[in-house]
Order: structure tokens, then sequence, then C-alpha cells
């Protein structure tokens, strides 16, 4: 039977102070926070003696931004977004200012020396008819100023603004200086857009009267569109090649619009449409054609 144990005694499985220890007991009774680990050691280190980041470190990505952070920062933005906007701002603002102030000046500068004259032609043409009309208006003030025969005149004026006004209505025929112009057209590639164009570049030559084929009257109501087979209807009405234009106004300014670049006869005459234009003057052009006045829906003689 073993003799029990006294205080002073060692225990079984602890080492006597007088024995030795070995190496396996050192490293039980040190701990493994107490002795490093060699490998640890080794891995941290590089060849060179500089620490190399871990695997953990290496292997990680940034994490992706959230719907919230967005939200976040939008809400609340940070400095220097708030610089970066303020400068987007101001630039987008100086842009549109400047496209707004090309877009509101006319600029003449690309345009030759050919149309420059035309347009100064054209100009000087409406201030001479304007000129004549503000001379006749003041002569017919100045007659009915007067009191003699005041009657008569004020009747005279009012019969000549009717006659007038039935012209530009298209409602009576007119006669006077101007030109006529002939297209000859064989392909039939003229387009109802080409010849709505030339209109209006008759209109702002100052065109008075204006009439296609000699039998439909062009007036404020006249549309132009592309017909059957090619053919082009004006006004409701089919039109036949060659189309012949007769225009009453100021003979050289009427000819003179139909011959800049990108006009009526360089439209024509190129390779794309492969026609002919034919400009004439006549000092004396009679034109029959007349539109019958809708009647009126609504309104009333007072």
């Amino acid at each position: 039977m073993p003799e029990p144990l006294t205080p002073d005694d060692p225990r079984p499985d602890e080492p006597r102070a007088d024995e030795p220890q070995t190496d396996e007991q050192l490293d039980t009774d040190a701990g493994p926070a107490e002795v490093p680990s060699t490998r640890a050691a080794a891995s941290d280190k590089s060849p060179a003696g500089d620490v190399t980041p871990s695997d953990s470190d290496a292997g990680s990505a940034p994490e992706p931004i959230n719907w919230r952070e967005l939200v976040r920062d939008f809400v609340k933005p940070g400095r220097a977004q708030v610089v970066f906007a303020a400068i987007l701002l101001v630039c987008g603002l100086a842009v549109a200012m400047q496209v707004r102030t090309q877009a509101s000046e006319t600029d003449y500068s690309t345009l030759r020396r050919a149309d420059l004259v035309q347009l100064l032609d054209d100009l000087t043409a409406q201030s001479r008819q304007l000129e004549s009309e503000i001379a006749e208006l003041e002569a017919t003030q100045r007659q009915l100023q007067s009191g003699v025969d005041s009657e008569q005149v004020a009747k005279e004026e009012a019969q000549r603004r009717l006659d007038v006004l039935a012209i530009l209505g298209g409602t009576a025929p007119a006669q006077g200086p101007g030109v006529r112009i002939t297209i000859n057209d064989p392909q039939h590639k003229v387009t109802s857009e080409l010849l709505l164009n030339t209109i209006e570049e008759m209109r702002d030559a100052g065109a008075e009267v204006i009439a296609i084929n000699g039998s439909i009257r062009v007036v404020a109501s006249t549309w132009f569109g592309p017909g059957p087979g090619g053919s082009l209807v004006v006004g409701g009405e089919q039109i036949t090649r060659p189309i012949t234009i007769d225009v009453i106004g100021d003979p050289h300014a009427l000819t003179e619009a139909t011959q800049f670049s990108g006009g009526l006869v360089s439209e024509v005459e190129s390779s794309r449409i492969g026609g002919t234009v034919s400009v004439v003057a006549d000092g004396k052009l009679t034109i029959n054609a007349v539109v019958a006045p809708p009647s009126n829906r609504f309104a009333k003689p007072a």
C-alpha cells in the first residue's frame, strides 16, 4: 500500500528540482505564448529582410459600394463634391450662354461676295418700295387734311387699297414687270420642297404676284406636295413639266434671287437633278390666273 504524499514531497508528474529537464519539458512549461514560432517568423520576413503582407491581406478585395452609401453621399456630399459640382455648373452656364449668343447673332462672314451683293440689292429694292409707299401715304394725308373734296379722295384711296388687296389675295388679274422662270426636269427629280423654297425666295426678293404654269395662282394658302408617279401637286392641282413660274416684281432682284449659291439654278443644274433653268425678264408680264375667295363660315359684314 503506497504511502500518502506530504506537501513537501513532489508530485509524480512534476520533475524534481534536482533532476535535469529535457527540451520537451521546457517547451511545455513555457507555453505557446512565450516561445515564438520559428516558422511564423520565417514566413513574415522576405529573404532580403523586408516584411511581406500576410495571406489574408493579399487576398482581400475592396468592398463594393452599396446603394445606401450612394444615397448618403448624394444627400450629404463632401466638400470636394460640392466644389466639383459648382465648377461644372459654371462651365455649363458659360457654354449655354455662348450657344445662345451665337444663335441670336446673324453671321455673314461665311457668305460669298455675290450673295452679299444680292442681299444688299434686295434691301435696296425693299427700301425704295417702302419710301414710295410712304410718299403716297403722306400725299393722301395732306389731301384729306386740306378739306378740298376730302370725301372723293377718301373714296379713291379706299378703292386703291381694295385693288391692292384683291391682287395680293389672288382674286384679281395682275400685270407688271417681272420674270418668267422655266424649269426643265427630264428625270422628274424636282421635289415639292425645292419648288416651295423657290417661291419663298421669290417672295423674299419682293415678288407681288406669282403663278405656276399659267393656271395656278400662288397665295398664302397654296400648298405643295408630291403626286402620283413622281408628279407635283400645287394647291390641290397636279402640274406638268416643264414647270413655268411667272413672277411680277423687280426683274433684277428676282433674277438674282434664282442665281445665288444653293438657289434654284445651282440646285436644278447640279448632277443630282440634271435639269436646266431659264430666267427671262419681261417688262409687261400678265397673270390671269385667280383664286376663288372662300366663303365665310362665321364672319358677317358689320
